[in-house]
């Protein structure tokens, strides 16, 4: 049930999760409105973003986020539209980005915080295509991945809404691309919808057997979002100085034990490829040119937005967090709250 007014319905932290996360470790609760001091606005949250990062944030652990403190609401990407402004930049009927946390309303000073325009683009994919997934997207494969042209590109959850834009943008530029998903849908999503030249069902197929297929010659870049298994194959079928962009690691985020690493890293050595890592907040003072030619390929069509809504309330939070990591979703998952 939504909040009713002057309450505001939060998730926070209960407990650190072991594994997968279990709803006991997420609290329902609920506090009055707050109001918005001198320089502040108070914004209504409207859509709530879901990404598997928020899984590394819940550990206490060093990582370039500190993690979410027990009792804390929990931390995460939303927009709002602003209710009661105290802030000249933020009028009231403004909609913002930022990180505002799970919860019906949020007061906020306005660092870190965008105006965007809803006649421009959906809410939505202000936190998708033109958010953080759409700045990972951009640069991780064209500053990390030095992508050029009539390149082999390999990315692994390619049906998520970080891979699904890379297999796009690397179209764009003119490479050949080969996804890495679950199930026969997303693939068919991947080379249908989508443009990939190839899609590899890594439930159904052997992955290193189906890369010699589709990549005959060699993985120039590899955009790993899940490692384990499908990371080690990859390595196997790189090509010389070929390029590896560690964006993210599903496949390991609920392990109860050691992260699995790669046993085929050698490969780096023999074909002359570098491996790394990234994390799109420094790109932060790039994202308007990022988000400009974003737009554009959207405005004509050479990038499509694939984005799973939700319809629910704070409450659902827990359940619809979980769709992550069982592959329940395809593209950009988000709670839009009633």
């Amino acid at each position: 049930m939504a909040g009713a007014p002057g309450v505001n319905r939060q998730i926070r932290l209960a407990s650190r999760p072991v594994g997968e996360v279990r709803p006991e470790d997420w609290a329902h609760g609920e506090e009055a409105v707050p109001e918005p001091g001198d320089g502040e606005f108070l914004g209504r949250t409207r859509y709530v973003s879901l990404d598997p990062a928020m899984r590394g944030w819940l550990d206490d652990r060093p990582s370039y986020l500190p993690p979410v403190g027990l009792g804390e609401v929990m931390r995460a990407g939303s927009v709002v539209e602003v209710i009661a402004s105290n802030h000249p930049e933020f009028r009231v009927g403004d909609h913002v980005v930022g990180a505002f946390g799970v919860q019906e309303y949020a007061v906020s000073d306005g660092k870190g915080a965008l105006t965007v325009d809803p006649a421009l683009a959906p809410l939505s994919t202000y936190l998708g295509a033109l958010g953080m997934p759409g700045m990972t997207a951009y640069f991780g494969l064209l500053e990390v991945g030095a992508l050029k042209e009539g390149e082999t590109v390999v990315v692994s959850g390619a049906a998520g809404a970080v891979g699904s834009l890379v297999g796009q943008i690397a179209k764009v530029k003119g490479c050949r691309v080969v996804g890495i998903a679950g199930g026969p849908e997303k693939c068919a999503l991947l080379t249908g919808e989508l443009g990939f030249d190839a899609a590899i069902d890594y439930r159904a197929e052997d992955v290193r057997k189906a890369l010699r297929t589709h990549a005959p010659d060699g993985i120039d870049v590899y955009f790993d979002n899940v490692g384990g298994p499908v990371l080690d194959a990859a390595l196997t079928r790189l090509a010389m100085h070929a390029r590896v962009v560690v964006c993210g690691a599903i496949s390991q985020y609920n392990n109860e034990g050691a992260v699995q690493g790669p046993s085929n890293y050698l490969s780096l050595l023999v074909r002359r490829a570098r491996m790394e890592g990234f994390v799109v907040f420094d790109y932060a003072r790039r994202y308007p040119e990022a988000a400009a030619e974003l737009a554009g390929w959207i405005a004509q069509g050479r990038i499509k937005v694939k984005e799973q809504v939700v319809e629910g309330t704070v409450d659902d939070f827990p359940e619809t967090f979980a769709m992550l990591f069982r592959g329940g979703n395809t593209g950009k998952l988000v709670l839009r709250l009633a």
